[in-house]
């Protein structure tokens, strides 16, 4: 048992998959930080002094934080946001890689196929010689 659970806590996406977590965490923070701290107080100036996380509703001794709920609304949109913006340049950042080992390939398959011609004209003047050779 203890061999197994070596060698599922060793394989390549568990760890990945673990460094994606801790990092979408202190991502999530980051960005909470910058809807609390910042973009929710500009919102509230610019809806006229409006602070969203003191909107309620009180309905008999229950309290609808309506407030909080808009707060986690764009904590969810920016954070959607920066990760769909993160991907984008990551796939942006492989393209790259990818093409430039297109290219690689693309200018070996060249050299090959140049090497195939150039040996068959060599082998077509090799022949074209004897022939030449035995006519005479």
């Amino acid at each position: 048992m203890i061999k197994e659970f070596k060698a599922f806590i060793s394989r390549g996406n568990v760890v990945d998959l673990a460094v994606g977590v801790i990092i979408g965490g202190a991502f999530s923070t980051i960005v909470s930080s910058l809807v609390n701290d910042i973009l929710m107080p500009i919102i509230g100036m610019i809806l006229g002094g409006i602070d969203f996380s003191n909107l309620q509703i009180q309905i008999g001794e229950a309290k609808i934080l309506y407030g909080s709920f808009i707060q986690n609304v764009l904590d969810f949109l920016i954070v959607a946001f920066c990760v769909f913006i993160f991907v984008k340049f990551i796939n942006k950042l492989s393209k790259l890689g990818h093409k430039k080992e297109q290219k690689k390939e693309t200018k070996e398959e060249i050299v090959e196929t140049e090497l195939t011609i150039l040996k068959e004209i060599r082998d077509n003047l090799i022949s074209n010689k004897k022939t030449k050779i035995k006519k005479k």
